[in-house]
């Protein structure tokens, strides 16, 4: 009788509205998990700050040397034995950790967002504090794991970020032009490449595609891949586009022309046809103007600055590297696309 009750109750309840009803109930306990191992993670970076904080101001007041870090992680460890983190390294990090950082409010307000491996890869590979700081906000702006922030860090991003030359300032309004700036990088590493010098347009392009994912990465965050060799028809001849993305914050299509040589100044110009054929064919109401990036081998400044100072359209200009521009003892540790493709098939 109740098994029959139930079967009618369950008639009587639609499908689309019950699992509606159950996504819901699923995003908010997904969340609140969120939220608890966020608080919990806040907790613990605080507590590391302050027992690092801790540490230095004994050791400063009494003259405690270096030793004494070993005899307390003893102690904690025998106090709380369910308590990982209280060896000696990672004591170590809380002191390094809290000589780095002073402001209390820091902590609590930015550096709780990170899990404490990524706080001690700053500690490890960066010397100053701003460029730990970028670092701590592009990590939490993109979600990067730890194995990405060392990998930006290898990469040297911050010293790439923002750096090409281009010609928005003139052809964008602001802050689209500012933002399209800091977007772009020089040069863009392509170590994840294993082709040679001797490479066509058609080689890196094929190259690039194959290994997409590395390639938003180094791209940045925002880029939406849509075509290669993407067709545009104009005046019934046709043309091809190398790679067109489109950026998510900029809302803008984005074209981008590689060159296996060094930069022309034949190359803006045809760039600048492609971005007013794109802006017609391909550009929605709702988007901003296209904007162009082209990736040479090499480029001198002075003729990049002279071909986009008198260009109408947005165009960015930078040099990218490959493997063979590493340094040797690096080069034979990088396995080739082959040997990627054999562990694959492993």
């Amino acid at each position: 009788m109740a098994n029959n009750k139930l079967l009618k109750l369950e008639e009587k309840v639609d499908f689309k509205d019950y699992a509606e009803f159950l996504n819901n109930l699923k995003t908010e306990i997904q969340q609140s998990q969120i939220r608890a191992v966020m608080s919990v993670n806040a907790e613990v970076i605080l507590l590391y700050w302050k027992i690092g904080k801790s540490i230095l101001h004994q050791q400063e007041k009494l003259g405690w040397g270096a030793k004494v870090i070993d005899r307390l992680a003893r102690d904690l460890r025998n106090e709380f034995p369910e308590v990982k983190g209280f060896s000696p390294r990672n004591l170590k990090y809380m002191r390094s950790f809290a000589e780095i950082w002073h402001d209390v409010e820091f902590v609590q307000q930015v550096l709780h967002k990170l899990p404490w491996g990524h706080l001690c890869i700053l500690q490890d590979k960066l010397s100053n504090n701003t460029e730990r700081e970028w670092y701590i906000r592009q990590t939490i702006e993109n979600g990067w794991s730890r194995n990405i922030l060392a990998l930006q860090i290898a990469g040297k991003l911050y010293q790439r970020q923002g750096k090409a030359q281009t010609n928005f300032e003139r052809t964008l309004p602001k802050p689209q032009s500012d933002l399209a700036n800091d977007l772009l990088k020089d040069p863009y590493n392509f170590d994840f490449l294993t082709i040679g010098l001797e490479a066509h347009e058609r080689d890196l392009e094929s190259n690039l595609l194959l290994h997409v994912r590395k390639f938003l990465l180094e791209l940045g965050k925002g880029f939406a891949f849509v075509g290669s060799q993407y067709h545009l028809e104009v005046g019934g001849q046709d043309f091809f586009v190398d790679l067109l993305f489109y950026h998510l914050k900029l809302r803008a299509f984005v074209v981008i022309d590689l060159k296996n040589v060094e930069f022309k100044p034949e190359f803006a110009g045809k760039m600048n046809f492609y971005l007013s054929a794109a802006d017609d064919l391909l550009r929605h109401e709702t988007d901003n103007p296209t904007i162009g990036l082209i990736l040479c081998r090499t480029k001198n400044k002075i003729v990049v600055e002279y071909a986009l100072r008198d260009a109408a359209k947005p165009i960015g200009v930078s040099e990218y590297e490959l493997t063979e521009n590493l340094p040797e003892n690096l080069r034979g540790n990088l396995p080739t696309i082959e040997e990627i493709e054999a562990g694959l098939k492993l």
